[in-house]
């Protein structure tokens, strides 16, 4: 049996020396298909089939990995080697309450990334290493550099943005337009993997989801200047807190509105955590609505 130090060791070599061909990332698709909107986002989706094989890492091996430690020191071995984590290299790990089986955990990534546990778990204990085992896959694949935001995969992004849009080619370098927006973040953010990525993108889709965009847009405010605005905005209570009172004035002038927006949000979720894909969209929504509700 070797020792747990040896242990993580060698996970630790498997995940800063990534091998093997990774598949392209997806990021044309859009939260809707209305073209005036704000914003073109990345497919959300690009976590969990590509993914999959990554669990071969634990299976091939003689000993157990602790999963949680092994998560921790990924991520903090990425903040030692200089990647830019603004907030620190901290996983955190949120249990859903619950008084009987199956058990439920969320784990937060540094960079905004959310996964959760995607088994059937009988204790908590089980459904944290779940969360975290789903956390680390996708930790070690967003280490090849297909996942790393470089100038040839703006180019491939926008030109498949594009594409999927039916846009001009002279959108692309118009800010004013949303594929101009779209390659404006992903500049902003050269350098940066998708996952430390995250938390940006799902700010502009809170923003689109609670109709912030459209009410922008109505006030003359250009792409560019909210995407310069938001980019440096982390997504915190405060901007929680505005979005909840935003859906407390649409269930007060439609009763009602509040708990069909939050049954449809935790369907949403739930789907995703099955099927083991990046949550931080949908658990935010439920989140605000929560928020919401409870301050009714």
């Amino acid at each position: 049996m070797r020792s747990a130090c040896a242990s993580r060791d060698l996970v630790s070599r498997r995940i800063l020396e990534p091998s093997g061909d990774a598949d392209g990332v997806t990021a044309a698709n859009a939260t809707t298909n209305n073209r005036t909107d704000m914003m073109v986002y990345p497919d959300p989706q690009w976590t969990c089939s590509a993914t999959a094989p990554m669990l071969q890492l634990y299976e091939d091996v003689s000993y157990r990995v602790n999963v949680v430690e092994a998560l921790q020191e990924f991520w903090q071995m990425k903040q030692a080697r200089g990647a830019d984590l603004r907030n620190g290299a901290l996983v955190i790990y949120e249990s859903v309450p619950s008084n009987a089986q199956p058990y439920v955990c969320y784990v937060t990534l540094p960079g905004g990334s959310c996964f959760g546990s995607f088994q059937n778990c009988p204790t908590k204990a089980e459904a944290r290493r779940s969360a975290a085992k789903i956390a680390l896959m996708n930790s070690v694949f967003n280490e090849h550099p297909s996942r790393r935001i470089s100038d040839d995969f703006i180019e491939k992004a926008v030109a498949e943005a594009r594409s999927s849009f039916k846009g001009e080619s002279e959108e692309a370098d118009n800010p004013n337009t949303g594929i101009g927006a779209f390659r404006f973040m992903l500049e902003s953010n050269k350098g940066r993997t998708m996952l430390e990525f995250q938390e940006l993108m799902t700010v502009f889709q809170l923003l689109h989801w609670n109709g912030s965009l459209k009410a922008m847009r109505e006030r003359q405010c250009s792409r560019q200047e909210v995407v310069a605005h938001y980019s440096n905005r982390a997504l915190d209570d405060d901007m929680r807190s505005q979005m909840a009172l935003d859906w407390i004035a649409r269930e007060q002038e439609c009763s009602g509105s509040l708990r069909k927006e939050l049954n449809q949000a935790e369907r949403e979720l739930e789907s995703a955590r099955l099927a083991s894909r990046e949550l931080r969209f949908p658990k935010e929504k439920k989140d605000i609505l929560i928020l919401a509700h409870s301050q009714l």
